[in-house]
């Protein structure tokens, strides 16, 4: 055997210890990988898997600036039926809105960029 397929031998394995609910859900992933083999999973799972901590309060911003630019535009709907008008007040509120919802888009989008290969 030469030298290249000797460091391709795996014969080093790494134990942990685990729950059975934390099991269940190592399981269930490797499933849903749909990978043939569930030690290629878990090697790479810890190889190339990640491991995030997402700031919540980004996406509850979002929700809520989502919220205002989706009532703005109820109300829009409703005062131009009522009117037949559409008011230049509205459309730059609702321009804002917007705007305001795209700055933390754009945030989490570099965010999850980070972590592409």
């Amino acid at each position: 055997m030469n030298k290249k397929d000797k460091s391709q031998n795996r014969d080093l394995y790494i134990k942990i210890r685990v729950n059975q609910a934390e099991m269940d859900l190592i399981k269930r992933k490797f499933r849903e990988s749909g990978m043939q083999t569930f030690s290629g999973f878990i090697r790479t799972m810890i190889l190339e898997g990640y491991i995030m901590k997402i700031d919540e309060s980004k996406f509850q911003e979002i929700h809520k600036l989502a919220t205002s630019v989706a009532r703005n535009i109820n109300q829009i709907t409703t005062r131009f039926h009522d009117t037949d008008r559409l008011y230049e007040n509205d459309i730059a509120e609702l321009k804002d809105g917007v705007n305001q919802l795209w700055q933390p888009l754009i945030f989490l989008q570099r965010e999850i960029l980070k972590i592409r290969h």
